[in-house]
């Protein structure tokens, strides 16, 4: 079974929804049945490249939010994190930048088969660690991480490679019916917009799975079981 996620990397819900669907995968009695494959779904294409801002003056520029509501708002995400097991998870003392080159080099990873590791290893520098995931020295570094050939990744990010592809990956997510991230689809059956709880993820699981795996009865001999009418009453030899 399939499960298709998009996220924006610098997006704390996304850090958090990814975080939630992995605990409801580890729960599903058949998650060694399940692949997660994770897309772009990139929002941040209006800061400008090579720059890098605070969270809390990216907040007063875009939302014109700052003070206590900025503190409030995103303290609440952190608290939500660290009581679902992300500890630390850095949101409002952080930084966000452009975050089209870091697509690429997760489109260019999952090229390379290092889909889930590459978007685990991302969310884990910039929420986790408090790291920057911007700039090409930063994106070289986690390719090192990763066990990814340098000298290739340079490459493909010197001539934006994979930049069609992360538009068309967008773009995919928006004709599924998403309007933001995270954005989920069970089994090409189910769209979950946003970071859900992992309680409705496995309940979702579990009835994707029962709706393609019909249980086949076997049959054969008196069927000794009650129902509405009673309970069956095998007959005298």
């Amino acid at each position: 079974m399939k499960v298709d996620m998009w996220s924006e990397i610098t997006c704390p819900w996304c850090g958090l929804g990814n975080h939630r669907l992995e605990r409801a995968v580890e729960r599903f009695e058949h998650g060694d049945h399940v692949q997660v494959i994770h897309h772009s779904f990139p929002l941040s294409g209006n800061f400008p490249e090579g720059r890098v801002f605070s969270v809390r003056e990216a907040l007063l520029r875009q939302h014109g939010v700052g003070g206590s509501r900025a503190e409030a708002s995103t303290r609440r995400i952190e608290t939500m994190a660290g009581n679902e097991g992300l500890t630390p998870y850095r949101v409002l003392d952080n930084e966000v930048g452009n975050t089209d080159l870091a697509h690429e080099f997760l489109a260019h990873a999952s090229a390379e088969g290092k889909n889930r590791e590459a978007w685990d290893a991302i969310f884990r520098t910039y929420f986790g660690q408090g790291e920057p995931v911007f700039s090409l020295d930063d994106l070289l570094r986690l390719a090192g991480e990763l066990g990814l050939d340098r000298k290739e990744t340079r490459q493909a990010l010197d001539q934006r490679r994979y930049r069609q592809q992360v538009q068309d990956d967008a773009r995919r997510a928006q004709r599924l019916g998403a309007r933001g991230a995270p954005f989920i689809i069970i089994d090409g059956r189910y769209g979950v917009p946003g970071a859900q709880d992992s309680d409705t993820l496995l309940e979702l699981l579990r009835k994707a799975w029962d709706e393609t795996h019909p249980v086949t009865l076997a049959t054969g001999g008196d069927l000794q079981v009650c129902g509405p009418d009673g309970c069956a009453v095998p007959e005298r030899d």
